[in-house]
C-alpha cells in the first residue's frame, strides 16, 4: 500500500479486514521504500494514492507496470477524474476506488486477484502449450531421423527388395508398436514387460508355444529405454525367424530379467536365450541388425550388448541401468 497519510491508510485496513482471509499489508510512503517494495516482489497486489509528496501515482503505475506487470495496481485516491482513470486503465491500472467510497475496495480487491490468478492460469497454459509444441517438434525430428536411418541402412544390406521390404516393415512396426504404448501412458514411462509383450506379439501368430517369457521384477522404462528394448527385441526375433530357433518348429525362445539393487545404479539384466534351433555360427561379416542392437542399447540405455553365438542357440544378454 503506497499512503503517505496514516489516517488514510488505517481507514483502508480496517475495510480490509472484512476480507476472508485478511490481507497481510505493508505499507510505504516514499519513492525509495516502494521502490524497494517493488524489487522485494513479495506481494500479490498494489494500492497506490494518486497524489504523493515526492512522486505522482502515475509514475508508481508505470513503475510497478515494468517491474512487476503481472500484479494487479489499483489506484484509491480521493481525487481522480474522469480522464485522468481511463489514462490510467490505458497505462495499466486494474481498478481505481474513492476514498470516499472504500466501502467498494474488499470487492476490488478480490476481483482484481481473481482476473489476475486467471490471467496467471492462461499464462502457465500457454506456457506449457509452447513446450509440448517444441518437445513434439524434437521428437518427430529425432523419429524421422532414425526412420531415414532404417530406410537408408536396411537398404545396404538387403539382397532383394522383397527382403528389404520384409525388414524395413517390421523395425518400422517395432518403432510404431513402442510409440504406441508411450502413447498410451501420456508419453512419461512403460512398463518392460508390457514392452516385450507388445513387440513380440506380431510374430506369435502360429508360434504362440515358441515363446516363454518369464517376468522379472516390475521395471519402468522412459521413452527413449522402451524404444530401444523394441528394437533390439525385433531385430533378435526376425534373426530368430530367419536362421534361428524359431526357423523350426520345436525351436523356442526364452526372455526373463532380472534387477540388481546392489549396485550405485540399480542394473537391468533382460536375457535371450534361443533353444532346441539350428546350430549357430558367428556371423562373417559385422551386419546392420547387430549394430541396431549395440548401438541402441549403448546409446539409447547407457548398457551393453552381449551376442554369444553358442551352438544350442544365439544367447543375447542386455545390461542398463534404471531409475
Amino acid at each position: 500500500m503506497l499512503e503517505d497519510s496514516p489516517l488514510d491508510s488505517e481507514l483502508i485496513r480496517e475495510h480490509l479486514d472484512s476480507m476472508v482471509p485478511s490481507p497481510d499489508i505493508t505499507r510505504v510512503e516514499s519513492r525509495a521504500a516502494y521502490v524497494e517494495a517493488l524489487q522485494g516482489r513479495n506481494f500479490d497486489l498494489i494500492l497506490a494514492d494518486f497524489s504523493l509528496p515526492d512522486f505522482d501515482g502515475m509514475t508508481a503505475l508505470e513503475m510497478a507496470s515494468e517491474a512487476v506487470p503481472e500484479i494487479p495496481f489499483i489506484f484509491v485516491s480521493g481525487v481522480l477524474g474522469e480522464e485522468v482513470a481511463i489514462d490510467s486503465f490505458r497505462h495499466g491500472a486494474t481498478d481505481y476506488v474513492l476514498k470516499q467510497r472504500l466501502i467498494r475496495l474488499p470487492a476490488a480487491v478480490e476481483r482484481a486477484l481473481a482476473e489476475a490468478r486467471e490471467k496467471a492460469e492462461h499464462r502457465s497454459a500457454q506456457h506449457q502449450k509452447e513446450l509440448l509444441v517444441r518437445e513434439l517438434s524434437h521428437r518427430v525430428k529425432n523419429t524421422m531421423a532414425m526412420v531415414m536411418s532404417l530406410v537408408r541402412r536396411t537398404a545396404r544390406s538387403s539382397l532383394s527388395i522383397e527382403q528389404y521390404t520384409e525388414v524395413l516393415l517390421g523395425r518400422l512396426r517395432a518403432m510404431a508398436d513402442a510409440h504406441a504404448l508411450l502413447f498410451e501412458t501420456n508419453w512419461s514411462q512403460a512398463e518392460l514387460l508390457e514392452v516385450v509383450r507388445r513387440t513380440l506379439e506380431p510374430y506369435r501368430q502360429g508360434r504362440g508355444e515358441q515363446f516363454t517369457v518369464n517376468p522379472g521384477p516390475l521395471i519402468h522404462l522412459d521413452p527413449k529405454g522402451a524404444l530401444a528394448i523394441s528394437m533390439v527385441l525385433n531385430e533378435l526375433t526376425t534373426n530368430a525367424v530367419k536362421y534361428g530357433a524359431l526357423f523350426h518348429e520345436k525351436g523356442r525362445v526364452v526372455i526373463s530379467w532380472s534387477r540388481d539393487d546392489t549396485a550405485e545404479v540399480p542394473l537391468v539384466t533382460l536375457d535371450w536365450q534361443e533353444i532346441d534351433g539350428p546350430a549357430v555360427r558367428p556371423p562373417e561379416d559385422h551386419g546392420f541388425g547387430t549394430t541396431l542392437i549395440e548401438r541402441s542399447v549403448q546409446y539409447e540405455l547407457q548398457g551393453e550388448a552381449i551376442l554369444d553365438y553358442a551352438q544350442t542357440g544365439l544367447k543375447c544378454r542386455l545390461v542398463f541401468p534404471v531409475q
